[in-house]
């Protein structure tokens, strides 16, 4: 299957395990988890894409971001973040390290270093592990920003963190006061 063919199936799952599942017919279960064989079913009766088990499965292991996780009895299939619907990812917090990055575009600086990293529409602020990770993210709505977040402080602080299946770190809120811009990339 082609990169394009894959990029298609990738933009339909991430419509449906993260926001739109009603669209389809599915209820995500606890976890933000639904049966690989109840989207399979709900993806015949709603579109016209030619989804099997095999070519989902490719889907989730070329995936550059990793964007879904299939679970360990290969049973059942969900996005690991980026969730616009109520869902609890059932993820444990954990310590993240001294600091974490986020990446965005210029035209949101101003608002950042006035409000701090919301989460807006999306359940959690994602948070990357490297700049190089934040610059892509930031990369993709014009020239990237990239804010260290002084993210042990802020669990010694109080805040949680969670770390999801593909590494993203997800947190509710970062006040202005735990973020540092970067110098120019």
């Amino acid at each position: 299957m082609d990169s394009k063919s894959l990029k298609t199936i990738s933009k339909y799952l991430s419509l449906h395990l993260r926001h739109q599942p009603e669209a389809i017919g599915l209820t995500l279960q606890p976890g933000g988890w639904v049966k690989i064989n109840d989207l399979l079913s709900a993806t015949r009766h709603h579109s016209d894409l030619a989804l099997t088990r095999d070519l989902l499965q490719t889907v989730v292991t070329t995936s550059d971001k990793q964007r879904f996780a299939i679970s360990p009895d290969g049973q059942r299939i969900r996005a690991n973040q980026g969730h616009s619907i109520p869902i609890d990812l059932q993820l444990p917090s954990q310590t993240p390290s001294e600091i974490l990055y986020h990446g965005t575009a210029e035209p949101a600086v101003s608002a950042i270093l006035a409000e701090g990293l919301k989460k807006m529409a999306r359940h959690h602020v994602h948070l990357s592990a490297t700049p190089d990770t934040a610059k892509t993210v930031g990369s993709r709505h014009g020239r990237p920003v990239i804010f260290q977040v002084a993210a042990t402080t802020m669990y010694n602080d109080g805040f949680t963190f969670h770390c999801s299946d593909n590494g993203v770190w997800l947190t509710d809120h970062v006040p202005v006061e735990y973020l540092t811009p970067m110098d120019e990339q």
